[in-house]
C-alpha cells in the first residue's frame, strides 16, 4: 500500500464507537477505540470483527477516556493487539476507572444471562473481562500536553487540550508528509471546571466531532433552570434525580450545585453522589490539578457539597428514603448502574423530577425519557414514569455548533478537507452545511467503514 488512508471504523453517522484508522505502507494507527452504545443494531457491532485484524494495528492514540472512545480497548487486546496505547496521564487514570468498571459490568451481565438462561449463546460470555482490561491498561504510554511523541511506523504526534473531561486532548499526527488533526470531543470555552480547548493553527486534514453540530447551548439559562427545577421539586416534597456521566458531568454538576448553594439559591436539602466511579473521578481532580480550572480550596468545597455513597446498602437507603433531596447517579443515559434502581423508585411519583443533564443517544432510556416516554423497561419489567422530566442540554460538556466553528476558525488557512464524525446524521449534515456556508471549506460526513485517500 502506498500513500496515506483514513477509514472511519466507528463514530460515523453516530455519536458512539469512535475509531479512526490511518494506514500507510502497511503501518496502522488507530485514533480512539470506542464502544458502540445505544440502539441494538449499534451495540451488536461490538461483537463483529473489525475490518482489519487487531494484530496488524501498530498503535492506538487516545483522545480521552469516555467509554465511546476507549471502551473497545480490552476487546482489541483480546483480539490480538499488542502495541502501545498513547494518551495523556489523566486520560490513562480515567481509563482505569472506565475500563475496569466496563469489564466488571460485562462479566456481571454474562453471569446474569447464564443464571436466567436467556442468552442466545450458551454459555453467555462477556465482550471482554477484567484481565483483558488490565492488559489494555498495562499497554498505556503517557505524554504531557504539547510534548511530541513517536509511534511505531514513523508517525509523530502531539496532544493539546480539548477541554471536555479530565485529560481530554486533540491529537495532531504527522505521517507520510501529512498533518492530520483529530478534535476528539471538544469542550466548552466557558466551562467553569475544565480548561478551554487549545487552538490548532495548521492541518492538511481535520477530523472533527459534531455531537451538537446543529444546536446551541445556553449555560446561564440551564443553571437557572437547574435551580428552578430543584426549588419546585423540593417545594412539593420530591427528589431531584439526575442521571449523570460519572466522568466530567458529575463533577460539573457538583460545581453548579455548590455555586447555587454558595449564592443562597439552593434549598438546604441533602445532595448525594451515588456512583463509586463518579466519586473516584472527582478525586482525580486533586491528582491532576493542572488539568482543570479549580484551585485546591474550591476543589475541596465543591467535593464537600455532596455526601458520597460507595456502599450498595447506602444506595438502597437513598432509594427507600422519601425525604426531599438531590441524587446524582450513573449512568448518564440510564443504560445501567444504580440510576436504574432510583428510576424504579422515584419515576412513578409525580412529586419527583428526573433531570437530564447531558446528551442522550438514540436507543437509550435517557432518550426515551427525553422524548416523553410514559414507561421504560428496567430489569425486564416496565416502569411507569409519572415524575416530571426536565432537560438541561445547556450543561453539556460538548462544544455547541458555534464553539465548533470558533475552534475551526483558529486555523490559519483552510485544510484540504474536513471530516465530520461523532454526530447523529442530522447534526453532522447540518454542521457540514454550515462549514460550507461560513468557511467555504471542503467538508465530508464519512460513512461507516468508508476509506479516503489523503
Amino acid at each position: 500500500m502506498t500513500g496515506l488512508q483514513l477509514t472511519a471504523l466507528g463514530g460515523a453517522g453516530t455519536v458512539t464507537g469512535s475509531k479512526h484508522l490511518l494506514d500507510h505502507d502497511g503501518g496502522r494507527i488507530l485514533v480512539d477505540c470506542g464502544l458502540f452504545q445505544g440502539q441494538k443494531n449499534l451495540r451488536e457491532l461490538n461483537w463483529r470483527p473489525l475490518p482489519v485484524e487487531a494484530a496488524t494495528i501498530d498503535a492506538v492514540v487516545l483522545t480521552h477516556a469516555h467509554l465511546d472512545h476507549c471502551g473497545y480497548l480490552p476487546r482489541l487486546v483480546r483480539e490480538g493487539f499488542t502495541g502501545p496505547i498513547i494518551s495523556t496521564a489523566a486520560t490513562r487514570d480515567v481509563a482505569e476507572l472506565i475500563l475496569k468498571d466496563s469489564a466488571r459490568l460485562q462479566e456481571q451481565e454474562a453471569m446474569f444471562l447464564n443464571r436466567i438462561k436467556k442468552s442466545k449463546h450458551t454459555p453467555a460470555r462477556p465482550l471482554y473481562d477484567s484481565p483483558d482490561a488490565q492488559r489494555a491498561l498495562d499497554a498505556f504510554i503517557t505524554y504531557p500536553f504539547y510534548q511530541p511523541f513517536h509511534t511505531p511506523g514513523g508517525a509523530t504526534g502531539r496532544f493539546r487540550r480539548a477541554g471536555h473531561i479530565l485529560g481530554a486532548a486533540t491529537v495532531e499526527l504527522h505521517w507520510a508528509g501529512r498533518r492530520i488533526v483529530f478534535s476528539g470531543d471538544l469542550g466548552r470555552f466557558d466551562d467553569p471546571v475544565m480548561i478551554a480547548p487549545d487552538p490548532v493553527r495548521e492541518a492538511d486534514y481535520v477530523v472533527i466531532e459534531s455531537t451538537y453540530g446543529d444546536r446551541l447551548h445556553e449555560t446561564a439559562a440551564a443553571v437557572d433552570a437547574l435551580a428552578d427545577a430543584v426549588e419546585r421539586t423540593i417545594r412539593r416534597g420530591g427528589t431531584v434525580l439526575i442521571p449523570s456521566f460519572a466522568v466530567g458531568r458529575a463533577q460539573t454538576l457538583l460545581y453548579y450545585l455548590w455555586s447555587l448553594r454558595h449564592s443562597g439559591r439552593l434549598p438546604k436539602v441533602p445532595i448525594y453522589l451515588d456512583s463509586p466511579m463518579a466519586i473516584n473521578a472527582s478525586e482525580l481532580l486533586h491528582a491532576h490539578p493542572n488539568d482543570h480550572r479549580l484551585d485546591p480550596a474550591t476543589c475541596d468545597a465543591v467535593g464537600d457539597v455532596a455526601t458520597y455513597t460507595r456502599d450498595p446498602e447506602a444506595s438502597k437507603r437513598i432509594s427507600r428514603s422519601r425525604e426531599p433531596k438531590i441524587v446524582i447517579s450513573a449512568s448518564g443515559m440510564a443504560t445501567g448502574g444504580r440510576i436504574l434502581h432510583h428510576l424504579k423508585s422515584f419515576g412513578r411519583d409525580r412529586r419527583h423530577t428526573i433531570l437530564l443533564a447531558g446528551f442522550q443517544a438514540a436507543g437509550t432510556r435517557g432518550r426515551a425519557l427525553q422524548q416523553g416516554a410514559t414507561e421504560i423497561k428496567i430489569h425486564g419489567d416496565w416502569t411507569p414514569i409519572n415524575a416530571e422530566v426536565a432537560d438541561l442540554p445547556g450543561l453539556s460538556a460538548h462544544a455547541d455548533a458555534d464553539e465548533l466553528v470558533k475552534w475551526l476558525k483558529e486555523f490559519h488557512k483552510a485544510p484540504q478537507r474536513v471530516f465530520i464524525v461523532h454526530g447523529e446524521p442530522q447534526a453532522a449534515e447540518t454542521f457540514r452545511s454550515r462549514i460550507d456556508r461560513e468557511l467555504a471549506w471542503d467538508a465530508t460526513v464519512p460513512r461507516q467503514n468508508q476509506t479516503f485517500q489523503l
